[in-house]
This record gives structure tokens, sequence and C-alpha cells, in this order.
């Protein structure tokens, strides 16, 4: 029997954790033991709370209740609580997943003490080393034992940066291993693809025009916090929905409900609040996102996650970002990176509404990506 100690603080993270607690429950409740710890990155019950609840996540083990705060600060309280709680445990692995601070501060606190790091989303790169999750998923990547990229880019990205394909066993800090494995959100998404059909009631409570809307989200802090920015995004969301007359279903995530009202200009707030076409509704729970993710036309998003399932769903996709880690998304010809330009934003929703897709390859594995993950942590195992 192995220990494991998965650290979850941010809505990706918790909903990727289910995966792999599914797959320890169903296949190896025998041979893994799993201890969660929350850091409480997210702090608001509607992103936090409820997604345990839904996805059928054990209660977690511990929680650090850190709440938000500057990056410093948080990160700082973060590795201090996860060291005390990896000495009190003693795991064989620690699990960390993406590219949050909870990643970065467990990453920091595992390395110090020479505990091995499994990193799930490994290899991934934006290029863009002004955004933090660009530093917290490379630090990670380079202190890890155990590396699972979802895509055979984000291996490539590893063997640029001098990492083997060829390293043998037994693997540590000093002799990696990096896998090629799929993507865990792949797995997700096919189990509550179902699940979400029966039990969300999304479309029908909001009244949400089913195959026939929008579904937009917006929440990185370059975009909600940029009133430039943000201003484009909206103008641009405001002009689509108001000349095609086509509904734009927007889940406010706390950031940009705090800030729309700040940093949009008074004129274009009033036509967004006034504009029967832009439904804003509360942050949507996990099966929620599912069904209107299924359900829609055209999903525009600034979100990476959001990014993958419009693909596994096989949806068209804008791209509210400069870059993104999911070039096989924009390489397929389904997803289009507008950034925050008006023009590239409405010109590519033309292309996209105007067309049918059907390439979209299987790049992503075949759903089973938390078993391997599983099998290999317990082959690799030094007890």
């Amino acid at each position: 029997m192995i220990k494991i100690l998965t650290i979850i603080g941010a809505r990706p993270q918790i909903i990727k954790a289910a995966a792999l607690s599914r797959a320890i429950k169903t296949s190896f409740s025998n041979q893994i033991t799993e201890i969660i710890v929350h850091t409480g990155q997210h702090y608001d019950e509607n992103m936090s709370q409820v997604f345990f609840d839904e996805l059928r996540i054990p209660k977690p083990n511990y929680n650090l209740n850190v709440g938000s705060s500057n990056h410093g600060i948080q990160t700082a309280a973060m590795i201090e609580g996860i060291e005390k709680i990896l000495i009190a445990e003693n795991p064989n692995y620690i699990v960390l997943y993406g590219d949050t601070n909870s990643t970065l501060a467990g990453c920091i606190a595992a390395a110090k003490i020479h505990i091995p790091i499994v990193h799930i989303e490994a290899g991934l790169r934006s290029f863009n080393k002004s955004m933090p999750e660009e530093i917290n998923r490379i630090m990670c990547d380079h202190a890890s034992t155990l590396l699972f990229s979802p895509t055979q880019t984000g291996i490539n990205n590893l063997v640029n940066e001098g990492f083997s394909n060829s390293n043998e066993a037994p693997y540590h800090i000093d002799n990696p291993k990096i896998y090629h494995c799929g993507d865990i959100m792949l797995d997700n998404s096919i189990f509550f693809s179902e699940i979400a059909e029966q039990k969300s009631k999304v479309i029908n409570d909001f009244g949400i025009d089913k195959n026939n809307f929008i579904l937009a989200t917006i929440h990185r802090d370059n975009n909600t916090d940029n009133p430039e920015r943000l201003n484009s995004i909206f103008y641009s969301l405001n002009k689509i929905s108001s000349e095609d007359k086509i509904q734009i279903v927007l889940p406010l995530h706390p950031r940009t409900s705090k800030l729309l009202s700040k940093n949009i200009r008074p004129e274009l707030y009033n036509e967004l609040i006034n504009n029967p076409f832009i439904k804003i509704i509360p942050p949507a729970s996990f099966l929620d996102m599912i069904l209107l993710e299924k359900n829609a036309k055209l999903i525009i998003t600034d979100s990476g996650g959001v990014q993958k399932e419009a693909f596994f769903f096989k949806k068209p996709c804008l791209i509210l970002r400069a870059e993104t880690e999911w070039v096989e998304i924009v390489n397929s010809g389904s997803g289009y990176i507008c950034d925050a330009n008006e023009q590239k934003i409405l010109s590519n929703y033309r292309i996209s509404i105007n067309n049918s897709f059907t390439n979209f390859p299987a790049i992503y594995g075949d759903g089973k990506t938390a078993e391997f993950i599983c099998g290999e942590m317990i082959k690799h195992c030094k007890n």
C-alpha cells in the first residue's frame, strides 16, 4: 500500500482530482491511500465546496483556509501548512495539478524535504513568463520525479528544456520520468457527460436557448484587471449578440463580477445590463458547465480548461488570450487565438459561426489517463 498526498486549491484542480480519486476508489483501493489537502485558495463556496459535493470527491483530510491574498503571502502560508502535513503524513508521493499557487507551494514544500513529486499536466507552456502560471508550471516540472503530460507538445517542451525520454528506473528528482499519457479531464468529461444531462437544470432554469447560444467565460486577471482589455472583450460580446440576435450566456466568475462595473465604461456597462441577448448567470457548477458546453454553438473563453472541454464536445472556440498551452486545438483549426482584440474576436466569430467543424482528432488520449497514472505511481514507488 502506498500513500499519496493530493494538493488542491482552485476549481480546476478540484475537478481534476475527481478523476484520480475515482480511479483509486474503483480500481486501486487496495494499493493506494489518498490524503487530500485543500489549501483554500478558492474561498468562494460556489467555486469550491459545491465541486466536492457534486463530483463525489472525498472530504479533504486537511484544509489550510489560506483564502485570497497577494502571491507571496498566499504561497508562503501554503508552504508552511503543506510542509507540516508532509512531515506528519510522510507520503510516498505528493500529487500536484496544473499551475496554480497551490501547485507551486506544494512543489517547494515537498522538494525541500525530499518527497517525490508527481506533476499532472506537466510540460505545458505558454512561453509567456509574465503569467504567474507559467512560472509555477516550469518550477514544478523541474522539481518533479514523475511528469505526466497530456500532449505530445508537452513532451516536446520538456525535452527542449533538458528532460530525457530515455531515463531508466529508479526515478527521482535528478532522474525523472516523463510520460505522454493523455488528459485527465477527458476522463471526467466522458464520465460526467451523461450525469450532467440527467441532473443539471441550468438550461431550463435560466431560459437558455438550447443549441442556439454562445457560452462565454472570462476570469484571468490580465483580462479582468485591465480596463482596456475588458472593455474590448465586452464590446465584442455586446456587438455579436446585438447584431446577430444570438444569446450569449456568461457564468460570471467572482473576480469578473467584482470588477465589471468598475472597469467597464459606463455607457457600455449600461448596454450590457440592458441587452436582452446577454444572459449573466452565477458561477456554474461543473455539471452545469458540462451541459452548457455540450449544447452551445460556440465557446468564447480565456480558460485553458474550457478550451479543452470545447474540443472534447466538438465545439469551435475563440481564445481570449495572446497564446495558449493547448496548441493542438489551434492547429486542428477548431480554436482561434483572438486575445482581447475586437477585430480578431469579431472576424473569427464570423468564421466559426458560419462553418461546420469536423476535425477533432483523438489527441487527448482514451479517457483512461487516471488509471494509467495510478499504475505508474505504484510501479515506481520506492517504499
